[in-house]
């Protein structure tokens, strides 16, 4: 553990849900010490009483039993520890200004302007640690959004655009099947957020680091010039394939799905001869890259004809064969047994606390490898208040009795 890049530094973990957990579990499997704040009152993070939960009989959709654990708090718990704590009572803020004074970072994703209702912003912090670093995920920024100011991750879809870049023209919006709005978030205050350790490394001074999840999914969205696909007359929805770069796409086979990226001289030559039609290399129509952009529908109708009827593997060897970069569409279970990603822990088994691995599941890992350091996810998620006497006791230096009066008090 001490050889991973974030060994020595403490994060205080207010979030809940998806986007701030995700963002701790980075800094957690970077090695960081994550302490999770979870409130006694409402049983921890709302991601505990996401169905399914996994337990000593498997997987249910129902508690079975008192040890049973959401898959969704098995995944992104773990290396993490867990302390309750009522933020709503007037004891807690003293309670966590004592973790304030112990800690690096600071994260939370509430709605703007909770924090300062509770009193514990950064102002409030940099005032008990200069250096503390107070990261916020929120759904439009501290200055709050439209109507509620709440935002759950298909809000965020719809406003930022994303829903209209899939599909095809004239089709009804498209939810991506992955949050993205509450995954994109998170990367970038994790990015924030290692930024402001570094210049308060240098500084002796902490920042607020604030990230919406509007803001951080609409940016991807400005990465592409849809704008000016529009006003060239270009549709911005293309459906399964893409027009402006041709071959390019994914294609039916006899028994599955194929992504196909051949849009240079070199691609276009292996996928004709690969489809036994070298005289398409000549053709005016395919010749050069712009010909082929300006008849794609023709040429991606002969590549779907071809595939159309062979099966998947004897497509995918022929193009391999001949320097054609394409790859199967797989689905979700299959993409996350491949073995290339297993053996680099980009996904990894989840294992229950209490009985291990029970069933097939996988979930996320560190995607980052480093020459001279570690990174990981190798302890399971705690149980909801598991480290209050470790981290109330030891760290904070609470006594048995001081934590029992909290606890009754509904403190902690």
């Amino acid at each position: 553990m001490t050889d991973r890049p974030l060994a020595g530094r403490t994060v205080i973990d207010l979030t809940t849900a998806l986007s701030g957990p995700y963002a701790t579990l980075l800094l957690a499997g970077l090695g960081a010490r994550v302490i999770k704040v979870e409130n006694p009152l409402t049983g921890g993070d709302s991601s505990r009483n996401n169905a399914p939960y996994l337990g000593a009989d498997g997987l249910t959709l129902a508690r079975q039993g008192d040890d049973d654990m959401s898959v969704s708090m098995l995944l992104r718990g773990r290396n993490k520890q867990s302390v309750t704590l009522n933020l709503k009572h007037p004891k807690a803020r003293d309670i966590l200004a004592g973790l304030v004074r112990e800690a690096d970072i600071m994260i939370d994703n509430y709605s703007a302007g909770v924090t300062a209702r509770l009193g514990i912003g950064h102002d409030w912090a940099s005032a008990i640690n200069p250096r503390i670093v107070c990261t916020s995920i929120s759904g439009f920024g501290a200055q709050g959004g439209p109507g509620s100011g709440k935002a759950m991750d298909t809000i965020v879809q719809a406003l930022s655009g994303v829903m209209m870049t899939a599909g095809a023209p004239g089709e009804p919006p498209v939810r991506f099947g992955l949050p993205v709005g509450d995954l994109v978030a998170p990367l970038y205050a994790v990015i924030g957020t290692l930024a402001a350790v570094l210049r308060a490394d240098a500084t002796g001074q902490g920042q607020h680091v604030d990230v919406s999840m509007l803001g951080a999914l609409t940016s991807l969205v400005a990465c592409e010039p849809f704008d000016a696909y529009e006003k060239l007359g270009l549709p911005m929805r293309t459906g399964t394939t893409v027009p402006r770069l041709a071959p390019f796409g994914t294609f039916p086979a006899a028994d599955g799905w194929f992504a196909l990226c051949g849009p240079t001289d070199a691609f276009a030559r292996g996928l004709f001869t690969a489809m036994g039609r070298d005289d398409l290399a000549a053709d005016p129509r395919f010749a050069t890259r712009d010909a082929r952009v300006a008849n794609a529908a023709e040429l991606h109708e002969l590549v779907a004809s071809w595939a159309g009827d062979r099966p998947l593997a004897v497509v995918l060897d022929l193009l391999a064969r001949h320097g054609v970069p394409a790859a199967e569409v797989r689905e979700p279970g299959d993409a996350v047994r491949d073995p290339l990603v297993l053996e680099r822990e980009e996904v990894v088994p989840l294992e229950h606390p209490s009985h291990g691995r029970q069933g097939d599941l996988y979930g996320t890992g560190v995607p980052i490898r480093f020459s001279a350091s570690e990174a990981g996810l190798d302890r399971p998620a705690p149980g909801l208040g598991e480290h209050n006497a470790e981290i109330y006791g030891g760290l904070l230096g609470y006594s048995d009795d001081e934590l029992k009066a909290l606890a009754e008090e509904g403190v902690i």
